[in-house]
């Protein structure tokens, strides 16, 4: 039976009534009186020269309030990312972008914009600039990229197409790791880009006003990040903007809108100030496929050492990823793969990874559920299943016998505080079958396989950028509690699990607590919802803050009751002395007596008395752990593979809300379900990525989606509110590995790109003497 009231309950989301209703608010349906709309011009080239434009026929045209481009607006440099305001000394964001350019570096990048009293009349305009170019030497694949004879994207820095230093880990010797090894194995896995396809597409409404404020409403995961950003493009005082993440809500992020979405925000605000109406900028789903930011696609090799009785000594990993014409979110994706998808699931004391953010000239990369690891942890799965293939060993128990343990070495500057790895491991094995279905021969065209795979992750930001957060709290006349956090809602019920942290910590009704989410006017500094940080983070400073009031309101209870503090204890929205009896008026009391917290809050009113807190901390960070297992169909006449089940162990610390985190385990299965299969962006040279809409872009549909048995295990991590762990980004890491690892155990034949179309796993059967 649990000890808590609230926390570790299904307890109904707080927004449930105005999804399922329609009454909840999205940036897509903001419209303001006067409200102009927008439509841009984007490269036709994947690298070129802007000669000559002449906008005059667009500002002719009836409708049109205002065109801006690159010569009439900010040219400042900028990162659109949460790196921009989050880069830690002594080190410095990349600043390789600008709001509108002349030298456009990918088919799609922004020329110039227009405002007008429809989107037909500013699609009408933008075919109306008369524009040359010159076409220059452009550059697509990562490899390429690094070649002595490849055109530069960006001005060269320490190599060339590199973006800064390549991201770097180490530790021990890798030379006598190798040395003392029996055994080597070596791999090379190819990785596609993916699309984020959340629902909402990128969206900004802004208003400019002649006194110098602005206001902007924006479908941004992180809205205080886009207000410094935005102060820094236009120099207004930051003091003078307001950023809100959704109306309240944001139709999904998955990490395509941490720090600006697209350049929405900026473009709408740049229109406004000139036009000085409000101006909404929403992007067409085709924009928001090949115009905004994807996940990282590239090439990662590596070999792992291992000794006869299944020791690793030695892993040595490079990765090449596909940034993009512009470094956004690269660096940290690139350390991020490297630190928690290679270096951390496994105890391994030599180690070296080195991972190259490779500029190219195509679409930026950026943030992606998982952020680097789901390919870095496909990488080091595959090692992991090549070592036990070539030893005979059984991967269950050889993943058990290096996984990191408490206590255990490792490159991170946060201690191993908790794992429950091993456990997640036995709860896949044994629910996926193991013992009983892995191995052995199969036959038929119709072949089945099971495989899992183990990863880690953080429960916050990369640890090496400034991440703290922020609340406001206060306590109502009538006693209820009223919280403010600007990390928005994005879809997974953070604000619902926030309650339950507030109501427990507080020990009031939970229907007496409202949270309001992401606003920068009425919330302190917070770097918004990501990195599997939100609950964690958040709610950590939530729940000091309850903490602080209840001591507030505990004091003032001994001086209106003349009872000591240390015998006065607040349960369900009274205060109670020993043996407790109501009394209503909240006059002086003696002992054996209890008054309302309504009662109390009112008195303090009438004596100029208000409880309020406010928290602001750095909250290190601590490792969730899972583990996926996967049992696979595949066609060996069409290289077809199908999905049957998926089992995840996941330990997020405590689950303050099951249902919610079961949600979050089953979103991230799919996601990682589809990168694994069928999801791709496939580029068109002269043309850019096929993948315009939802229609040439193959999602996971209804049918697609097998049995999915999720599995919380609960290690009580003793840094996180009521012992949590982070779990949103975690279900999408181990999940293609897995799959992978079943397809292996199915056809013989193990997969090293991904997707793994029907195409390609034909020809590798074929190539491998299967059919």
């Amino acid at each position: 039976m649990s000890e808590f009231k609230y926390v570790g309950k299904d307890i109904p989301r707080v927004d449930a009534w105005d999804k399922v209703t329609g009454r909840g608010m999205f940036t897509q349906d903001v419209s303001l009186p006067g409200m102009l709309y927008t439509r841009v011009l984007r490269s036709p080239y994947a690298h070129a020269k802007v000669v000559s434009i002449d906008l005059s026929e667009a500002e002719k045209l009836p409708g049109v309030a205002a065109v801006a481009y690159f010569g009439n607006t900010t040219r400042k440099l900028f990162n659109p990312s949460n790196g921009q305001v989050l880069t830690m000394e002594p080190h410095e964001p990349a600043m390789d972008m600008r709001l509108f350019t002349d030298e456009p570096k990918y088919i799609g990048d922004e020329i110039a914009a227009v405002a007008a009293v429809d989107e037909k009349t500013a699609q009408r305009a933008v075919s109306l600039i008369k524009i040359t170019y010159r076409e220059l030497p452009f550059v697509l694949d990562p490899l390429e990229a690094l070649k002595e004879d490849a055109p530069a994207v960006q001005p060269v820095q320490v190599l060339k197409n590199v973006l800064g230093q390549p991201a770097e880990f180490k530790m021990g010797d890798t030379d006598a790791g190798f040395a003392e090894a029996d055994l080597v194995v070596e791999d090379q896995v190819r990785i596609s880009r993916l699309k984020h396809a959340q629902l909402e597409t990128q969206c900004a409404v802004a208003d400019y006003r002649d006194d110098g404020r602005l206001k902007v409403v924006s479908t941004t995961q992180s809205p205080h990040n886009a207000l410094v950003i935005l102060s820094h493009l236009f120099e207004i005082p930051e003091s003078r903007i307001e950023v809100c993440a959704g109306a309240p809500y944001v139709g999904g992020g998955f990490g395509t809108r941490t720090g600006f979405s697209g350049k929405a925000e900026a473009i709408a605000a740049a229109l406004s100030m000139l036009a000085r109406r409000p101006v909404k900028y929403s992007y067409t789903r085709e924009e928001d496929m090949t115009c905004s930011d994807s996940r990282h696609g590239g090439y990662i090799t590596g070999r792992l050492g291992v000794k006869k009785d299944g020791t690793f000594c030695c892993v040595e990993v490079t990765a090449y990823l596909n940034i993009g014409a512009y470094a956004t979110y690269s660096m940290d994706v690139l350390s991020v793969l490297g630190a928690y998808g290679i270096c951390s699931t496994y105890h391994i004391p030599n180690l070296h990874y080195m991972g190259y953010g490779c500029y190219t000239n195509q679409q930026n990369a950026g943030a992606f559920r998982g952020f680097g690891t789901p390919q870095g942890t496909f990488m080091m799965e595959t090692l992991v299943d090549h070592a036990a293939k070539e030893l005979g060993m059984d991967g269950v128990i050889l993943r058990k016998m290096n996984s990191t343990k408490v206590g255990d070495t490792w490159i991170l500057p946060y201690p191993v505080g908790s794992t429950g790895l091993n456990e997640c491991i036995d709860k896949a094995a044994a629910a996926i079958g193991w013992k009983a279905k892995r191995g052995g021969t199969k036959t038929g065209h119709l072949r089945r396989g099971i495989g899992l795979a183990a990863g880690t992750h953080g429960s916050n930001a990369w640890p090496f950028c400034v991440d703290y957060s922020s609340t406001y709290a206060r306590i109502e006349n009538d006693g209820s509690l009223f919280i403010s956090v600007a990390s928005p809602e994005i879809g997974p019920g953070s604000t619902t699990s926030m309650t339950q942290i507030a109501a427990e910590s507080m020990h009031i009704p939970i229907d007496m607590v409202r949270v309001r989410f992401g606003e920068t006017a009425s919330a302190p500094f917070d770097s918004g919802t990501h990195a599997t940080r939100t609950l964690y983070t958040v709610g950590n400073v939530i729940h000091r803050a309850c903490l602080s009031l209840v001591d507030q309101v505990l004091e003032y209870a001994q001086e209106q009751l003349g009872i000591a503090k240390d015998r006065l204890k607040l349960e369900d929205g009274m205060i109670r002395a020993d043996g407790g009896e109501e009394k209503a008026d909240g006059c002086n009391s003696p002992d054996g007596v209890s008054i309302s917290l309504a009662a109390l809050a009112h008195k303090a009113h009438l004596n100029n008395r208000r409880f309020l807190a406010t928290v602001s901390d750095f909250i290190p960070n601590t490792p969730p752990w899972e583990c996926h297992g996967a049992e696979v169909e595949v066609d060996m006449q069409t290289g077809m593979v199908r999905v049957v089940r998926m089992v995840c162990a996941h330990d997020v610390g405590r689950a303050i809300n099951p249902l919610l985190v079961k949600g979050q385990i089953e979103g991230g299965v799919v996601m990682g379900i589809g990168g694994a299969l069928r999801e791709e962006m496939s580029y068109v040279e002269g043309k850019g990525f096929y993948n315009d809409g939802f229609h040439k872009y193959m999602l996971p549909a209804i049918g697609d989606i097998p049995e999915i048995v999720s599995i919380i295990v609960e290690s009580c991590d003793p840094t996180g509110p009521y012992n949590l762990k982070g779990v949103g980004e975690c279900s999408s890491i181990p999940t293609a590995a897995a799959i992978a690892s079943a397809v292996e155990d199915a056809t013989g034949v193990r997969f090293h790109e991904l997707p793994m179309t029907p195409g390609r796993v034909l020809q590798g059967l074929k190539e491998a003497g299967k059919i």
